[in-house]
């Protein structure tokens, strides 16, 4: 599918409405209800594999990985980063996105990283650029991340042991938040801008990319994702543009809990072009 063109300048709005038109929390009626939800699908898995949890990759406390092994020899590895605009959330409310890709085969790997303000996003992209041995084929990781985590994500995977990556409603501008209130905790100043977006800083990595977003996001975090697509194919970069039209920010993250959902199909096609 070819994205749409732009049809919204974030530059027009002023704070106010830049902090609604970014808000995906306030504009999801039920999100408070699917985070709580979210929780407890992540309690119950967790407690299959309690023996690879919090695994330490760094010396902060939230250097920590988790590492879910599927029943399949020589499986692939997705390592996937949560989301929360860098501040929010935890690795921990997020392992229920593990349970579609092992039963399909796949092992999950979810991790932690420090969040604003107690970290920049320069200190986040560090950490979340290191890819420790987990006890699986180093030579099959897949990145995929969801939000803040996908921009974390895309940014990672030219990390030569990256093979491919998943990016699910993803940041890929950093500039308009600046100019809203994810930037009170987060810090960013014009130079981490272009540092740290991935469409001001177009990756050359050949490794494939698919970008997928719902149709019932918010415009502007909508035209994140179609830009984003729109400037790798403009550059020649490999890139899949994947929308899911009913999906808002949070529930398209329910299509990654079933073996036959499509998010876990696009996985399977990205680990499939990887090898």
């Amino acid at each position: 599918m070819t994205p749409p063109q732009p049809y919204l300048d974030w530059r027009g709005l002023d704070r106010g409405s830049l902090d609604v038109a970014y808000n995906s929390a306030a504009a999801v009626a039920n999100s408070g209800a699917l985070f709580a939800a979210w929780d407890q699908q992540s309690a119950a898995l967790r407690q299959q594999h309690v023996g690879t949890l919090d695994l330490a990759y760094g010396p902060r406390p939230r250097n920590r990985i988790d590492f879910l092994k599927s029943a399949t020899p020589d499986a692939p590895t997705l390592m996937f980063l949560h989301g929360g605009y860098w501040q929010m959330r935890s690795k921990e409310s997020f392992t229920f996105i593990a349970s579609g890709p092992l039963s399909a085969g796949i092992n999950v790997a979810l991790a932690g990283y420090t969040l604003a303000p107690d970290a920049s996003i320069d200190e986040m992209v560090a950490e979340t650029s290191v890819l420790p041995a987990l006890g699986a084929d180093p030579s099959q990781i897949f990145l995929s991340g969801w939000s803040a985590g996908a921009h974390l994500a895309v940014v990672a995977m030219d990390h030569p042991s990256v093979r491919g990556c998943l990016a699910i409603s993803g940041i890929y501008d950093l500039e308009p938040m600046r100019h809203c209130y994810v930037n009170d905790k987060l810090g960013l100043d014009a130079a981490a801008v272009l540092r740290h977006s991935p469409i001001r800083r177009l990756s050359l990595s050949s490794r494939p990319l698919t970008v997928v977003v719902g149709g019932a996001e918010l415009p502007l975090m909508y035209q994140q994702t179609a830009d984003y697509a729109t400037a790798r194919a403009e550059r020649g970069h490999p890139v899949t543009f994947c929308e899911i039209p009913e999906a808002d920010h949070f529930s398209i993250l329910e299509d990654v809990t079933r073996p036959d959902g499509r998010l876990v199909g696009m996985l399977r096609d990205v680990i499939a072009a990887g090898r």
